[in-house]
């Protein structure tokens, strides 16, 4: 049986780890990560976690080949669009402030 060496990553925003891992050729995202013992040290884990190989996202079952770090993803606490709205919305919100602030400084002057 062919051994291939692969990482398991997992990263919370305190603490991150990346497990080497030995596994047979044809070994699975899903099997690595339960072979990696990762689960132990985050029991958070989601049952079925978003994953990737090198930030490309993969399924579970995808075949793992020499070389390849799992990454292991966190669900998203916040919807990046949402957050890009709302940011723009903000944004624009400050530049009417500013400029009413502007235009009743003038109108002061006169």
């Amino acid at each position: 049986m062919e051994l291939i060496e692969v990482e398991v990553a997992y990263a919370l925003p305190q603490r991150q780890v990346i497990a080497k891992v030995s596994v047979a050729a044809g070994t699975t995202v899903a099997e690595a990560i339960v072979l990696s013992g990762i689960r132990s040290m985050f029991p958070g884990i989601e049952e079925q976690p978003k994953v990737g190989i090198f930030s490309r996202k993969v399924s579970l079952d995808y075949r793992l080949q020499a070389g390849d770090r799992v990454e292991i993803y966190r669900p998203l606490l916040a919807d990046p669009k949402e957050v890009r709205r709302r940011k723009a919305e903000e944004q624009k919100a400050e530049k009417l402030r500013t400029g009413a602030r502007q235009e009743l400084k003038k109108l002061r002057q006169h």
